[in-house]
């Protein structure tokens, strides 16, 4: 029953905003969520996700993780798809060129991972991201990230400022560290808050 409940409630979402993109919705669903514990699921984001969705919270979220068709075909152009491939998704003259050539890590998404393929090595990635803002005009987030033990996160810039509405902003998110064990999932999180908005992207770092 999960779709038909995440179904309603992005319509839900979208009936308050009827403008915003599928990837907006989305996202103010997500960084809503009601935060799920890691210790009653092992597999803790890769089972449940951003949480427990919460479709009242998602309506007024603050900030969204908004994208584009070209968000996606830079993803796609990155996961080795060739300009034939492409266009039979996007069904337009859209190609894969030097320019459109993006990584999976910078897709505007409201979340971050990283598979861990060799536990003797230590990790180290950038994320960066970009968020609109949808909630009061004159508004500063400032970051807080909660981390395990083996995990050194850090974001650049620490605080955004904003003086309009759909006003953009650009960060990077750098995670370091190391994953000891298989099978193991370190859960992490980042939060960006005004005092009335908490905008929460959950970040899972995991060694299969």
């Amino acid at each position: 029953m999960s779709c038909p409940h995440a179904s309603g409630a992005a319509a839900y979402v979208k009936s308050f905003h009827p403008t915003w993109s599928p990837a907006a919705v989305k996202s103010a669903l997500l960084t809503t969520a009601y935060v799920m514990s890691s210790r009653k699921n092992k597999e803790a984001e890769l089972a449940y996700g951003a949480g427990h969705i919460n479709p009242v919270a998602a309506v007024k979220p603050g900030l969204v993780y908004d994208a584009a068709e070209i968000d996606y075909v830079k993803f796609l152009c990155g996961q080795g798809y060739t300009t034939k491939n492409l266009r039979l998704i996007t069904g337009d003259n859209s190609s894969c060129t030097a320019a459109t050539n993006g990584t999976v890590f910078d897709l505007n998404y409201p979340s971050f991972a990283i598979s861990v393929i060799n536990i003797t090595k230590p990790i180290s990635q950038t994320f960066h991201r970009t968020v609109t803002n949808v909630g009061a005009a004159n508004s500063t987030y400032r970051a807080s990230v909660s981390a395990p033990a083996g995990l050194k996160i850090t974001v650049e810039p620490e605080e955004l400022s904003f003086e309009a509405l759909l006003e953009k902003k650009t960060f990077a998110l750098k995670i370091e560290g190391e994953v000891r064990k298989t099978s193991t999932v370190l859960s992490a999180a980042l939060i960006w808050s005004d005092d009335t908005h908490h905008v929460r992207s959950p970040i899972a770092v995991y060694a299969s």
